[in-house]
């Protein structure tokens, strides 16, 4: 657009802004140069003045500093060091040092006998004495003798958690609407005691490190190191192959599947997310839900709603025991690093245990609907359902240690006498017929 230069422009007037431009640019280049050459100059002679002056990465090693003012400038100065009390102490004359006043000894009571006092020094104890006494404190290698092996397996496979696991699948198995089989039942009951012991096992084995910080725990077998972790792992698989087997071959697969499945539940899901999550609690109300399924299933071959609502009955009756148990034993919990529901969320773990509580009424309302019992269930186990339910309700309001107490105790017995009232008043098979055969029957005479 503006090709011609303005040099070459008409009128001496038209070239006069040009001009004085680039006069301006000039003089603002020169004195850039030369204030750039001096901070150059002065920047060289700062840094070969004094190099203790130098602000270095060391001097932000530290977040508490002082900065005063000073005639040359901002200069950094640390905090003195605090002289540590007890040199301060040593300083002091004895003199200052205050007595400790001496106390009487006392005199005993007229009538008590006082034992005599054992004034031998340990100094003067024979060498043979002070040896055995030194080599009792000393480490010694651990050596199991054939004899104790029951007794530390029956620890490790939680002998009394696999009773009551056998327990529950026996009741699910005569709670099936099939004749008694005697054999079948024997196979079940042996199957599911060794897929328990399988998995408590194994659970042993994961959680060695987090059972030594806890008083409830610290004196199972793998803690002690009374038998080596390879010798653990034998033993359950020792248990777990031949009791999914047994299940599965000598029953059914459905049960051979739900045996494997409440291994891996417990031993894969369980015990690692005790130490993540509070669901680890839903899980394992799940494993211990399943043992009276598999009774169900060896006996009938089949998954029917009774055999859900024997699962409904332990998967609620477990939240009233085991938070119960587990509010008692928060300080253990904590210091082996589970994530209990008693530990991290309180309030949840007392409305979770009168919700289930509760919920028992339910689930007994519910068996006759199901064809599992009769009506006579729901009202004769209507009182002690009450009864736990007051208990945790208690609980739930005061939330202290004898309440806590007071629920944990009454379900250990709450549960057997439920599933024995649910036994007792079992639909028999005859007019479990009967129902079937009326609807046929009106249907034809229509």
């Amino acid at each position: 657009m503006f090709k011609t230069p303005c040099c070459r422009l008409t009128g001496v007037w038209k070239c006069l802004p040009c001009g004085l431009v680039g006069v301006n640019v000039q003089k603002k280049l020169i004195a850039n140069a030369s204030r750039s050459h001096m901070s150059t100059r002065s920047l060289i002679q700062l840094c070969r003045k004094n190099q203790a002056e130098w602000f270095t990465f060391q001097h932000l090693c530290f977040l508490k500093r002082q900065y005063v003012k000073s005639i040359g400038g901002v200069c950094q100065r640390a905090r003195p060091k605090q002289e540590p009390v007890a040199s301060a102490l040593e300083d002091r004359d004895d003199s200052l040092v205050r007595q400790v006043q001496q106390i009487p000894a006392l005199k005993p009571e007229p009538g008590t006998v006082v034992p005599p006092c054992d004034s031998k020094n340990i100094q003067d104890e024979p060498e043979a004495t002070r040896a055995a006494r030194l080599e009792a404190r000393q480490w010694k290698e651990s050596r199991v003798e054939y004899s104790d092996l029951p007794g530390i397996y029956a620890r490790l496979s939680k002998i009394k958690l696999t009773a009551l696991v056998v327990t529950t699948a026996a009741a699910g198995f005569a709670m099936a609407p099939v004749p008694f089989d005697p054999v079948t039942f024997l196979m079940a009951s042996v199957g599911t005691g060794l897929s328990s012991c399988t998995a408590n096992s194994i659970n042993q084995y994961f959680e060695v490190p987090f059972d030594s910080n806890m008083n409830r725990t610290k004196n199972r077998p793998l803690v002690r190191g009374q038998i080596s972790p390879l010798h653990a792992v034998s033993f359950a698989l020792a248990c777990g192959i031949p009791g999914v087997t047994l299940l599965t071959l000598g029953l059914n697969p459905l049960t051979g599947f739900l045996g494997a499945l409440n291994i891996f539940l417990y031993t894969c899901c369980y015990t690692p997310l005790k130490r993540l999550s509070i669901t680890n609690t839903w899980v394992g109300a799940v494993v211990g839900a399943i043992p009276p399924i598999m009774g169900w299933t060896a006996a009938t071959g089949s998954l029917d709603p009774g055999a859900l609502l024997l699962g409904g009955f332990l998967f609620s009756w477990q939240f009233p025991h085991f938070n119960a148990l587990s509010w008692n034993l928060r300080e253990d919990y904590s210091r082996g690093g589970y994530r209990m529901m008693s530990v991290t969320h309180p309030g949840l773990c007392k409305r979770v245990a009168l919700r289930h509580s509760v919920g028992l009424i339910g689930l007994s309302a519910l068996a006759p609907v199901l064809d599992v019992t009769t009506w006579t269930f729901p009202l004769v186990s209507l009182p002690i359902n009450l009864y736990i339910s007051f208990l945790a309700f208690r609980f739930y309001r005061s939330g202290d240690r004898q309440n806590a107490r007071k629920l944990f105790f009454c379900s250990l017995w709450h549960l057997p006498m439920l599933l024995l009232l649910a036994l007792t008043c079992k639909k028999s098979r005859a007019s479990r017929d009967e129902a079937a055969v009326a609807p046929s029957t009106a249907s034809l005479a229509l």
